[in-house]
């Protein structure tokens, strides 16, 4: 008889596989509970020939804690998952994103924001 997973299982097994990032860089997501609003600062990168997210001026490997901190090109906000995607992908030419799975990565974290802004609970990037 095969084992019926839970969500969480299925969510946990799904993060392990190997992903592809985003040339068009990445996004540190984040709530401003004094404004109600959902922020994502965006940051360019550019990718290694070991499939590594680097400084595009500098060629060093981005760490994901404990390195240089970066300026961001541009800060998107929102106060639902809707607005900050309306205003991410529809109001901002170019879109500073390149992949349908990272589009789709942020908008489940932006429904997550959202939640997090509504109950009052902590949100922590994924």
């Amino acid at each position: 008889m095969t084992k019926t997973l839970s969500l969480t299982d299925i969510d946990n097994e799904l993060s392990k596989r190997d992903i592809q990032l985003d040339p068009h860089g990445y996004f540190i997501i984040y709530l401003n509970r004094e404004k109600g609003l959902i922020c994502a600062d965006h940051y360019t990168n550019a990718i290694n020939d070991k499939g590594l997210a680097v400084d595009p001026d500098t060629g060093e490997v981005i760490a994901c804690k404990g390195s240089k901190p970066r300026q961001a090109t541009q800060t998107f906000t929102g106060r639902t998952a809707k607005e900050i995607c309306v205003n991410l992908l529809e109001k901002t030419e170019p879109i500073p994103l390149s992949m349908f799975d990272h589009a789709c990565y942020l908008g489940r974290e932006f429904v997550r924001a959202e939640y997090a802004l509504k109950t009052g609970e902590d949100y922590i990037q994924d």
